[in-house]
């Protein structure tokens, strides 16, 4: 039997993470329920005063994004370590980093994208001017794949290894704290009226720079562990 080209192998990828969250339905929906409540509860804990409000907005936005995308990194391998399926990816004639990448994708349209959707509805209780919607979804729209790409390397470091939940947050805030604030940065810039190209343009070369590099150290750290 031949095996099945590069495409159908990562695509299969894809789709069997896919379907196996959504099965897990409260996987799914934990980051967004904690995305929803944290900037909801938010205004209740500083006070309703619009102007403050607007100036926290962008910050509050994406602090939360990031927390919520840290909830679901701890899962985006274990399962998979646990049943034998990551063992077979390894011995697969594909390029684990690739399969990996596919890995790093169904994550982020199960965690990040669903971010990017609801982030008006939530930014519209926080008093964040319309002028710095499309900043905000255009910032999260590059921002979250990185935090996605980021985090599988730090997942794949502490695959196996107790309390690697904990382990996985300390080893990618550093490296996630660019992000926040080039992400908060431009939403910030938009509300004041400001232009914004500068941070959109290090949020894309962020996610070039990680979508060349962290697949290929994800793949080389899940070796390691499976070893």
């Amino acid at each position: 039997m031949t095996s099945p080209s590069l495409l159908a192998a990562t695509a299969n990828v894809l789709r069997r993470d896919l379907t196996v969250a959504w099965r897990r339905s409260a996987d799914v929906l934990t980051p967004l329920v904690f995305f929803a409540i944290v900037t909801s509860l938010f205004p209740l804990g500083v006070g309703p005063e619009p102007s403050l409000l607007r100036t926290l907005a962008p910050g509050v936005l994406w602090v939360a994004a990031l927390l919520s995308v840290m909830l679901a990194l701890n899962r985006m391998f274990a399962n998979d370590y646990a049943d034998g399926t990551l063992e077979l990816l390894a011995l697969s004639p594909h390029p684990l980093s690739l399969l990996v990448l596919s890995k790093v994708a169904a994550h982020w349209v199960l965690t990040g994208l669903p971010l990017v959707l609801i982030s008006p509805l939530l930014a519209v209780q926080l008093n964040l001017p319309s002028e710095a919607m499309g900043a905000l979804l255009l910032s999260l729209l590059l921002g979250t794949p990185v935090l996605s790409l980021i985090g599988a390397v730090g997942a794949a470091l502490t695959l196996g290894l107790r309390g690697g939940g904990v382990l996985v947050s300390l080893l990618v805030l550093p490296l996630y704290t660019p992000v926040l604030i080039f992400g908060a940065g431009s939403v910030a810039q938009a509300a004041a009226g400001a232009e914004i190209e500068a941070y959109i343009s290090l949020l894309a070369a962020f996610l070039a720079l990680t979508l060349t590099f962290a697949p290929w150290a994800a793949a080389a750290a899940l070796r390691v562990s499976l070893d």
